[in-house]
């Protein structure tokens, strides 16, 4: 109480930096006043005796235990209170009853909405602000709106044919996952966040190529565009999306958001393509106070200025920035690979020989390797499971929202709300350079398909190598067989139709709920086939007896990078690890154009066994590696650079690209 009290004044008054115990912070509105009276005659020494009422008042802590009982006394307030507590502690039990009380006693309908549950979503968004709610909370608060909503459409349209009139929001917003991107749990937070806010949002969706965001943009008479990504392509699809907006003559607000997008990469690729105002939103708290500057009269001139401002400076120190450092010549960086004495290196020999298919696999086997901490950072709860939740500031929250989890994850077990399914196999394989050949047999005569790496370049002390995945198989000269392995695994069988249903409630919260469920299984499913791979398939690791924590450490020999990721960020690799898994036909997981995968929770890469191998990024890389890529993947060096554009450590000719 005494840390929190204090961090609260201080930041008022001005603290701009302090190193802190966040075990030992709570929520200042939270501090009984009693105490609070105490703590705060210590910090501001308001009376002599305040160090003496502080220890007195200590003792009566010690052993208490609280214990938390239902309390309906809120029911017997008046209906415009009822529905505020309804909205801020998201409890949908009389929400429907008690929009009906109110629509009596207004002339409009739509007064409701302006009214008392305006009024409520008011407090929760100044809570949300306030730091004081969280998203799952305010996730709920958004099913209870929609769902008095949804009892006051009938009324209103009924209104509106009568009268010609209708309420008014503060301002439309396009939102979309862009063209080849199929990942939305972010997108659709967003979403309920500002319809939380009093925004109308018309969300497209995901795999929105420009011409249909544009054109519903015009058709709605959209005050704001928002654009939304997860893999890297999308990053280059939103500066088309940018330029397509400046060719038509758009000047309304551009929001970009997604786990890939950047501040900088905002600046420097995609705001130089439009005029009108682009501004990065990193995660849903930010976007309400974004758009409502962006619309309001008195604040937006000077917020758009600022933006571009900002833009401007984030592009003049990009340019000026040293980067990574000096680099190799991709010559002279594979002469500081990996080394390995292949002479006394003997690669296992897997078990299993070509391709394995499993289908509709034990989800109860897979939730067993569950990594609960990116589920909670999915909700904007930062924190590591299991610690989170006795976090004193997100714990009542997070312990909330794993609960839901948990009954959740029973119901899809038990009921087969999901299927799982995956293809893995494992090859005769040698490197050759920096690409890896699978061959159909043991013969190693024909070539089943060729991998493609890339190096890092980056000037690195001699004891440190200059890595790439080709390094970690035998090279063909050597004669020494090796083998490399691939997978695809998913656990979103069945989900869309699971999603839709509750969307027709008005459920967004039970819907990306689910669908951040499916995504952690999805992992969980990869975690648990690469166990039994090293066990059992591949067999190198038998005896492996780690925990679940161990394994979520990595702490197992091998890796299984992805395609896409940062040790071969080209995701067009991925269509040929579909080829040879036949993964379509084996698993139901399908490629979209830009490589996305659908089920969106699916999970896909190659297995090496080398015991030297961990995770490393690849990094910027130069032209001459670029040029060199292109030439041994037969492709041409602007639809390379296109692929690798976050990578590039160097500008393209953009006369060539265009």
């Amino acid at each position: 109480a005494i840390h929190t009290a204090f961090l609260f004044h201080a930041i008022k008054a001005g603290m701009t930096m302090g190193i802190v115990n966040a075990g030992q912070l709570g929520v200042y509105a939270d501090i009984p006043k009693d105490l609070l009276e105490r703590v705060e005659d210590v910090i501001f020494n308001r009376r002599a005796d305040a160090t003496e009422r502080m220890v007195e008042f200590a003792e009566s802590y010690k052993g208490e235990a609280r214990i938390a009982v239902e309390d309906l006394s809120w029911r017997e307030g008046s209906v415009n209170e009822r529905i505020t507590h309804a909205l801020v502690r998201g409890i949908n039990t009389y929400i429907v009853a008690d929009t009906e009380q109110a629509r009596q006693q207004f002339p409009y309908p739509i007064q409701v909405i302006e009214g008392p549950l305006m009024e409520g979503m008011n407090v929760v968004g100044d809570l949300f602000g306030a730091g004081k709610m969280f998203l799952p909370q305010v996730v709920k608060s958004a099913r209870v709106m929609k769902e008095a909503v949804a009892h006051l459409i009938p009324y209103i349209e009924a209104e509106k044919l009568r009268s010609g009139t209708a309420g008014q929001s503060k301002g439309k917003i396009v939102i979309a996952t862009v063209k080849g991107d199929v990942h939305d749990i972010g997108k659709n937070i967003v979403s309920v966040v500002l319809q939380c806010n009093n925004f109308d949002v018309v969300n497209l969706g995901v795999m929105v190529p420009a011409e249909k965001i544009l054109k519903v943009a015009r058709e709605e008479n959209a005050d704001i565009i928002g654009l939304s990504g997860l893999i890297t392509p999308s990053l280059e699809e939103m500066a088309h999306v940018a330029r397509e907006m400046e060719r038509q003559g758009f000047r309304v607000p551009l929001l970009i958001g997604g786990a890939t997008t950047s501040r900088v990469h905002t600046a420097v690729k995609i705001e130089p393509q439009y005029s009108g105002p682009t501004v990065w939103v990193p995660d849903a708290s930010r976007s309400v106070g974004v758009c409502t500057r962006l619309l309001s009269e008195e604040l937006r001139d000077e917020y758009m200025q600022k933006m571009k401002d900002e833009a401007e400076k984030v592009r003049i120190q990009h340019k000026g920035k040293k980067g990574q450092g000096p680099q190799y010549p991709i010559a002279e960086a594979r002469r500081h690979g990996l080394k390995t004495d292949w002479k006394s290196y003997a690669p296992p020999v897997p078990v299993l020989s070509g391709v394995k298919v499993f289908q509709d696999y034990p989800l109860a086997e897979i939730a067993k390797d569950i990594d609960w901490t990116p589920f909670f950072q999915t909700w904007e709860l930062a924190g590591r499971y299991p610690a989170i939740l006795q976090d004193p500031v997100v714990g009542a929250a997070a312990r909330s929202l794993f609960d839901d989890a948990q009954a959740m994850l029973a119901n899809i077990i038990a009921e087969k709300w999901l299927g799982a399914s995956a293809v893995i196999g494992l090859f005769p394989a040698n490197s050759v350079g920096d690409d890896v050949e699978l061959y159909t047999d043991e013969s190693r005569q024909r070539i089943a398909t060729t991998f493609h790496f890339l190096r890092q370049q980056m000037v690195k002390p001699l004891d440190r190598p200059n890595q790439c995945l080709a390094d970690l198989v035998a090279p063909k000269e050597t004669g020494v067989p090796d083998y490399v392995g691939a997978f695809a695994v998913t656990a979103g069988i069945g989900i869309d139709e699971r999603v839709a249903e509750y969307e027709r409630k008005h459920d967004d919260y039970n819907a990306i709920l689910l669908k951040a469920l499916a995504d952690r299984l999805a992992e969980a499913f990869a975690e648990h086939m690469h166990r039994r791979v090293r066990r059992e398939f591949w067999a190198y690791a038998p005896d492996e007896a780690l925990s679940i924590a161990e394994v979520i450490d990595e702490q197992y020999r091998g890796i299984r990078p992805a395609p896409g990721y940062p040790a071969c960020p080209d995701h067009t690799e991925k269509a040929l690890l579909f080829s040879l898994l036949n993964a379509p036909a084996q698993t139901g997981i399908t490629l979209t154009e830009s490589f996305a995968m659908l089920p969106t929770a699916a999970v896909s890469g190659f297995y090496f066994s080398h015991a030297q191998a961990q995770y490393f990024a690849v990094a910027k890389i130069a032209r001459d590696q670029v040029e060199d890529y292109a030439r041994r993947k037969g492709a041409s060096l602007q639809e390379t650079e296109r692929w690798l554009a976050p990578n590039l450590a160097y500008e393209p000719d953009a006369k060539l690209a265009a």
